[in-house]
């Protein structure tokens, strides 16, 4: 289901297939189309002469469904059923296929795939509609306004055909300005629950090609080994104990002196001559602190002031105010680092092409990073590298990064060869864990004071941690006077209406290379925010969730935040858990969407908990696939539970001390016994669904752990904070 293609071609394709309408939008932003001799344009959708339809997909699919969501819409509008539209993935190029939040920028995160595309692959959609309809009636001499598209056939006053017989007729067509999108009332396949995933059977029966199925003649695998501390560099290398294995074929420094590539006919031989090659490193400017010291100076930092006051408010009188008020709640929070750690390990190939340029076969998040840093490390302009997108086992951020690491080591480890054998650059899961990116590490110190009524006079919220997006090409995007917002969303932006609040931010020095993780700065501040308003509730002897409603009253941010958390309690029998279970929530914004959880657990921290039940609401606007929406729901709930229960990377003089699976343990299944999600019905514009899963997770466990007479967990993992699961 993957093309590499360029305009040229793509154009190129087309023709030797016949005709083909293409449809998309010119660089200037609006529609365009035309036939396989020669438009110039953006394709969103292709229909050969055939008549059969392809979704060009400018979003990258790791699992969290694009490929299907905008291949739904452009089916929609044309009309069309779910198995007479295909997807390709589109080429790299930002001029045509950038992210509408992010800029001139083509890449997939932050929830924004759906949101920034929608109304983009809906014209598309309208567009090739009225083109072929326009076509139809030529041909038979009626008025448009008779005609319509079902199930791929041109139909109406007494005729009809397959849309494939207009095709080279519409072609010819000038695209309609501005196409007449169809009203929500027709829709059959927007919003519809038993639409499913289009990838769901290529990747049941093993035909789906991710990036690591990827094998070329001749390649070569190439495997990288590494400093194990952070900052350190090659400073010579023995390569004679490797010389003796099968298929070991030679070790090469990296040009930034990164790490030694080593290359093999096959992994499992590049494998084995990696662990027998002999580094030499220079460590005068490599991490050398444990993870002991990184907690102390974040500890600290909390203790100082805040380097930045984030919200500009009144720092001194929110804290006046908490003293003088009846009851004071305060709890301190830290946050370890936490690896990515998808199914699928980093990996990717590049070869040369017949025109002197280079071509790199990858699970590629983000393409702009990588097609600019691979046209400066070859010397080549940017039209002579190329990017083809493949599907990608899961990335959680790890795919995406500012520097495009992985790409890079494999430009790096292609060019100091010869470049007449394809590099397949792999890494291996212990790779992943001990040389990755990290969600970085982070401590939040909070003091909330409450009058008589229980009513909150302030809110004093420090937090210090490490910067993910400051040093990066990526802040001036995120950091304003000062403050990375990646290190604050979710608290400083805080629906809650809460009074006399005050947020400061200190950074602390960054011990790894830090990146964004599954739902960024929401994973810690969603999990602090939500335990804090639990523990107010408590001390104010009010319920939880009544506690909750009384700060989320006024504009529509709070009416849907409230919304779905009262939807949540509902479908949960909050207040009535079953003896012997007990019950804790969360409710959070994050991407745009709104999602509370109710976790239900039976057990105890010294014997065991075991999770029962997650109750989960989401408003994330129009469900354009609800199926793909719930279970985003699910995977975000049992990635932010299965962290918080028992993972975390730690370091040892610099080095990471985890090495794979058996100490950095995934949700397994029997980890939550089942989860419940459900949709608010909404006709508000589409917003993300990858990640607002995760954030409320953790603290509604934590909540209900708290809830059941136990423990307040303030720091994590929980297995080594005083709590054991079953």
């Amino acid at each position: 289901m993957t093309i590499s293609t360029s305009r040229r071609a793509f154009l190129k394709s087309a023709a030797a297939a016949g005709a083909v309408l293409m449809v998309g939008v010119r660089p200037d932003g609006s529609l365009a189309a035309g036939s396989a001799e020669g438009a110039m344009l953006n394709p969103f959708v292709r229909i050969d002469a055939d008549g059969s339809v392809t979704a060009i997909v400018k979003h990258f699919e790791k699992g969290q469904g694009p490929a299907t969501g905008l291949s739904t819409l452009i089916a929609e509008e044309i009309g069309l059923r779910m198995d007479q539209i295909a997807y390709d993935f589109a080429p790299s190029d930002p001029s045509l296929y950038n992210n509408l939040m992010f800029g001139q920028f083509q890449g997939t995160g932050g929830s924004t795939a759906m949101a920034n595309s929608y109304l983009q692959y809906r014209q598309a959609g309208a567009a090739a509609r009225e083109m072929l309809i326009r076509s139809a009636a030529e041909t038979w001499g009626m008025e448009t306004d008779a005609l319509r598209i079902e199930e791929g056939v041109v139909t109406g006053a007494g005729q009809s055909a397959p849309l494939g017989d207009f095709v080279a007729a519409a072609s010819q067509l000038e695209s309609p300005a501005e196409p007449t999108l169809k009203d929500p009332s027709e829709f059959r396949l927007i919003g519809n629950p038993d639409v499913r995933r289009l990838d769901s059977e290529i990747k049941g029966n093993g035909a789906a090609q991710f990036a690591i199925d990827v094998f070329l003649p001749n390649q070569m695998i190439a495997m990288i080994k590494r400093p194990e501390q952070r900052g350190a560099v090659v400073s010579g290398f023995d390569d004679s104990a490797a010389q003796d294995i099968k298929g070991y074929i030679r070790a090469a420094v990296l040009p930034n002196q990164a790490g030694v590539a080593v290359y093999a006919e096959d992994t499992w031989a590049a494998l084995q001559a990696r662990d027998a090659i002999d580094v030499t490193w220079d460590l005068s400017s490599a991490e050398t602190r444990s993870s002991d010291e990184i907690e102390a100076e974040i500890r600290a930092a909390l203790d100082a002031e805040p380097t930045y006051n984030v919200n500009q408010t009144d720092a001194d009188a929110t804290r006046a105010a908490i003293e003088a008020a009846d009851q004071v709640v305060e709890q301190t929070f830290y946050f370890p680092l936490l690896a990515h750690a998808p199914m699928e390990p980093l990996n990717c190939t590049i070869e040369a092409t017949e025109d002197g340029g280079i071509l790199l076969h990858d699970g590629c998040q983000f393409p702009t990073g990588p097609h600019m840093a691979l046209a400066q490390i070859f010397e080549l302009p940017m039209e002579k590298v190329q990017i083809k997108t493949m599907l990608a086992g899961g990335s959680f951020g790890r795919r995406a990064t500012p520097d495009a690491d992985y790409q890079v080591e494999a430009g790096l480890a292609f060019i100091v060869t010869d470049r007449t054998r394809p590099v397949k650059l792999v890494w291996s899961r212990e790779d992943d864990l001990r040389s990755g990116y990290y969600r970085p590490a982070f401590g939040h110190k909070v003091r909330v004071g409450l009058d008589a009524h229980g009513d909150i006079v302030g809110w004093d919220h420090r937090i210090a941690g490490q910067s993910i997006m400051k040093g990066t090409a990526f802040e001036a995007f995120s950091v304003r006077d000062g403050v990375d917002h990646s290190s604050v969303e979710g608290a400083a932006d805080t629906p809650y209406q809460i009074p006399g609040a005050h947020f400061g931010l200190t950074d602390t020095e960054k011990a790894t290379s830090t990146l964004w993780w599954r739902a960024v700065g929401h994973t810690h501040t969603a999990y602090v925010m939500e335990v804090m308003m639990d523990m107010a509730a408590t001390a104010a002897g009010q319920d939880p969730v009544a506690f909750r409603l009384k700060y989320l009253q006024g504009e529509k941010d709070q009416e849907r935040m409230a919304g779905v958390l009262q939807l949540a309690a509902e479908q949960a029998n909050w207040g009535n858990a079953p003896e012997g279970r007990a019950q804790g929530v969360a409710v959070h914004k994050s991407f745009g969407s709104y999602v509370a959880e109710v976790v239900e657990i039976s057990g105890n921290p010294e014997e065991g908990v075991r999770i029962e039940k997650v109750t989960c609401a989401v408003d994330c606007g129009l469900a354009v696939n609800p199926d793909v929406v719930k279970a985003q729901m699910e995977g975000g709930i049992g990635y932010g539970i299965g962290h918080v229960m028992r993972d975390r990377i730690t370091l040892t003089d610099g080095a990471v001390d985890q090495y794979n699976f058996p100490d950095y343990e995934p949700l397994r299944i029997g980890d939550i016994a089942q989860i419940d999600v459900h949709i608010v019905p909404s006709a508000e514009p589409p917003t993300g669904v990858g990640e607002p899963g995760t954030p409320p997770a953790a603290p509604a466990l934590a909540n209900a752990i708290a809830a059941g007479g136990q423990l307040r967990v303030g720091s994590l993992p929980m297995d080594e904070n005083g709590v054991s699961f079953v």
